[in-house]
């Protein structure tokens, strides 16, 4: 028989506003809140859309050593083709005993994009995979928003996957 154990849920929004006050800043955690959210209907079938992929990891330049492609904390734009060899996912909060990331393709889809493209269900990928770093400003991630937006202007993006790891 087991015993009933009495669980008392962690309040995140409280804890952070401690962690953020222990440490000397003058004010908690304001969390990022937009009454004017970007998000829309698409304005036409993804059959007749460039979609477009925005990731928290990073690309490898070399798996084995996990040499970085880009640096780390920056945002960064990559080409699709060829698909990285690999991501750089450590520096991420993830469950790393119940899970890995070994399968590029579970968060950064570009060849189930390819085929989509392939299948007619997708008009086009963009030339270009996004990158954003996880930090927990809220400037910088506006100023990394801005960045993103301008490439996918450039890349002619009609709709953007954001995959957080």
């Amino acid at each position: 028989m087991s015993e009933s154990v009495n669980r008392i849920p962690v309040s995140y929004i409280q804890k952070s506003r401690a962690y953020y006050l222990a440490r000397g800043f003058d004010r908690p955690y304001r969390w990022a809140h937009h009454d004017d959210s970007p998000f829309t209907p698409l304005p036409q079938p993804l059959a007749q859309s460039r979609v477009g992929v925005v990731t928290t990891s990073v690309p490898l330049r070399d798996p084995s050593e996990e040499l970085l492609a880009v640096p780390k904390g920056v945002a960064f734009a990559q080409p699709c083709d060829p698909p990285p060899v690999g991501m750089f996912t450590n520096h991420l909060s993830w469950h790393k005993e119940a899970t890995n990331t070994d399968d590029l393709e579970t968060f950064l889809p570009l060849e189930t994009l390819s085929r989509a493209v392939e299948s007619g269900r997708v008009a086009s990928t963009a030339p270009r995979f996004y990158g954003v770093p996880t930090n927990y400003s809220q400037r910088e991630t506006q100023e990394d928003a801005l960045t993103i937006t301008q490439w996918c202007r450039e890349d002619a993006v009609d709709v953007v996957l954001l995959i957080p790891l």
